[in-house]
């Protein structure tokens, strides 16, 4: 929905999509009485919160263990990154390479692809609207698969513990790791994309409205 949509008193019901005259800012929708609002409520505090709490659940999930190894009994606790070079050891280079693009690569770039998201809608920003809906639609789609690596090391463990490779069990990383994916989706789901729209058009608005103001001084002193 556009700033004329909003400026003429109109919202799109999220359930059914259909186009309502709003009568306030949280109404009920006409067609399946579902509660909406023109715009999310706090969307940018609540996206704001989330992501500073997967921020900081990544911390925990890289220094403490997330796998421990036994070989004929003896335990070997591993980080990420200690794991990541015990598979390559062991010959597994492509789940060593899954768990590394699913523990960094997908989490680092989902929380700055949502900082950047946030700054665009309070900042003016040199990425056209087009550009931020794509940042938009690919940080929603990372949030999943960021749960491949909790996959990938929970089937390793059944596998190991069924007899084919030495022993594996998860560890209290993992803990932290689901936590910080968890807080990214809640990020990602808070987050309004429509303010990007209202941001663009504000800044559009104040250009457009400054180009006009000098091109009018600009002609009245040609006239004298």
């Amino acid at each position: 929905m556009s700033n004329k949509a909003l400026a003429a008193g109109l919202g799109n019901c999220p359930q059914c999509h259909k186009l309502n005259v709003m009568h306030a800012e949280k109404q009920a929708c006409s067609r399946c009485l579902t509660v909406f609002s023109t715009r999310k409520p706090k969307s940018l505090e609540y996206t704001l919160a989330w992501t500073i709490a997967a921020l900081v659940m990544f911390i925990p999930a890289n220094i403490y263990p997330m796998m421990v190894f036994y070989t004929l009994g003896k335990p070997d606790a591993s980080t990420i990154l200690e794991g990541i070079a015990i598979f390559i050891q062991m010959g597994m280079l492509p789940v060593a390479i899954i768990i590394f693009i699913a523990s960094f690569v997908v989490p680092l770039s989902k929380i700055m692809g949502l900082f950047t998201l946030m700054y665009n809608a309070k900042r003016k920003t040199q990425l056209t609207l087009k550009q931020q809906d794509k940042l938009y639609h690919v940080v929603e789609f990372l949030g999943p698969w960021s749960m491949l690596d909790v996959f990938v090391v929970t089937v390793m463990a059944a596998v190991v513990n069924l007899g084919f490779l030495t022993s594996i069990e998860v560890a209290s990383g993992i803990t932290y790791f689901t936590l910080m994916v968890v807080f990214t989706i809640f990020a990602a789901e808070s987050f309004d994309p429509r303010l990007l729209w209202d941001n663009h058009q504000k800044y559009h608005h104040r250009a457009t409205k400054t180009n006009q103001e000098y091109n009018n001084k600009g002609e009245q002193q040609h006239g004298k």
